[in-house]
C-alpha cells in the first residue's frame, strides 16, 4: 500500500518530466526498505522533523537546505535524489520569501549579487548534471565530506562586521559594486566597496557546483565569501547571499524538476514544516543563546555528515 502511495504521488511528477519513470521506481524501491509504516507516516514524520530543523536554523544563522539534506538522506527511506530536489526547494522558499523585504531594506545589493549569481547559477547546473550522473554512493560520500567540511568551516570562520577595503579592484569598480549602508537605529551612512572580485567570482563557481549537486542552501558558503573574502560589510553580506541563494538555487531546480526528482509527498511536508519552524526560530532568536543552538547544530552536522559518509561507504547502511 505504502509503495502504490509513493507511485502515485511520482506520477504528479510524470506530466512534466517525462524522464521521471527510473527515478520514482528508484523512490519506490527505497520506501520499500523503511519500516512497516502506513504510506502517510513518512510524509508526517518529515513534517515534524522539518519544523524542529527550521526552529534551529534560524537562532544559528544556517539555511534549513544545509540540515535538510544530510539529515534526511541519512535517515529517512527516500532516494538520495528526491531528497536532494526537495532541499532545494526547501531552502529556495525561504530565501524567496526575506528576498523583497531584504531589497526594500537596502541589506542586499542587486550590483553586487549579480554578476555573483549568474557565475554560480550556471556552476549549479553544471552541479546538478554531475550529480545525476554520479552513483548515489559516490554522491552520499561527497556529501557526508563536504557536511563535514562545512562544519569545520563554520566552527572557525570568523565574521567582521565592516571590513577595511582600501582600494576596490578594476572589476568591482566596472560593476559598481559599492553602496551606502544605512543604520537602522542610528541613521549613520556607511560607505563600502569590496574588492577581490576575480577570486569572489572563482569562490561562487565553486559554491554553485556543490549547491546544484547536493541540493544545499549555499548560505553557510556565500556569507564568508562576501564578508572575509570580498570585504562586504556583514549586514550587506547577509542580505544579498539569501538573494543569490534564490537565483542559484532557482536555476539548479529546473534541472531536478526535468529529471523528475521532486516528488510532493517529500517537498511539501519538507517546505511547509520548515517555514513554520523558521516562524518561531525568529521569535525566539532574541531568547535562546545564539552561541549555545549554534553548537548544538554543529553537532547535528558532525553527527549527520558522518553518517552520510559511512552510508556510502557501506559501513553504515
Amino acid at each position: 500500500m505504502r509503495r502504490l502511495a509513493v507511485l502515485a504521488a511520482a506520477a504528479a511528477v510524470l506530466a512534466f518530466a517525462p524522464e521521471a519513470a527510473t527515478a520514482a521506481d528508484a523512490a519506490a524501491a527505497q520506501a520499500g526498505s523503511g519500516a512497516d509504516l502506513p504510506w502517510w507516516a513518512w510524509p508526517l514524520i518529515l513534517f515534524v522533523v522539518c519544523f524542529f530543523l527550521g526552529i534551529v536554523a534560524v537562532p544559528a544563522g544556517v539555511g534549513g537546505g544545509v540540515l535538510f539534506v544530510p539529515i534526511v538522506g541519512g535517515f529517512f527511506p527516500f532516494h538520495l535524489d528526491f531528497v536532494r530536489g526537495a532541499g532545494l526547494l526547501v531552502a529556495l522558499a525561504s530565501a524567496l520569501s526575506a528576498g523583497p523585504a531584504l531589497l526594500q531594506s537596502g541589506l542586499a545589493s542587486l550590483r553586487l549579487a549579480l554578476p555573483l549569481a549568474v557565475v554560480a547559477s550556471a556552476s549549479s547546473i553544471l552541479g546538478a548534471m554531475i550529480g545525476f550522473a554520479l552513483p548515489t554512493s559516490a554522491v552520499q560520500v561527497a556529501l557526508g565530506g563536504t557536511i563535514l567540511a562545512i562544519v569545520v568551516l563554520m566552527a572557525v570562520a570568523k565574521r567582521s562586521e565592516y571590513p577595511e577595503v582600501r582600494e576596490p579592484d578594476a572589476i568591482s569598480v566596472a560593476l559598481g559594486m559599492n553602496g551606502v549602508l544605512v543604520e537602522a537605529g542610528t541613521g549613520r551612512q556607511i560607505p563600502w566597496q569590496v574588492h577581490r572580485t576575480p577570486a569572489g567570482l572563482a569562490v561562487f563557481f565553486v559554491i554553485g557546483i556543490l549547491a546544484g549537486m547536493f541540493g544545499l542552501g549555499a548560505g553557510w558558503a556565500n556569507l564568508p565569501a562576501l564578508n572575509l573574502l570580498m570585504g562586504a560589510p556583514l549586514k550587506i553580506s547577509a542580505g544579498t547571499s539569501s538573494f543569490i541563494l534564490s537565483l542559484v538555487d532557482s536555476s539548479a531546480a529546473w534541472v531536478y524538476l526535468n529529471k523528475g526528482a521532486v516528488l510532493p509527498m517529500i517537498a511539501v511536508p519538507s517546505v511547509i514544516g520548515m517555514m513554520l519552524g523558521a516562524k518561531i526560530g525568529a521569535k525566539l532568536l532574541r531568547v535562546l543563546p545564539a552561541a549555545a543552538v549554534r553548537k548544538l547544530v554543529l553537532a547535528l552536522l558532525a553527527f549527520a555528515g558522518l553518517r552520510a559518509l559511512l552510508k556510502g561507504l557501506g559501513v553504515w547502511p
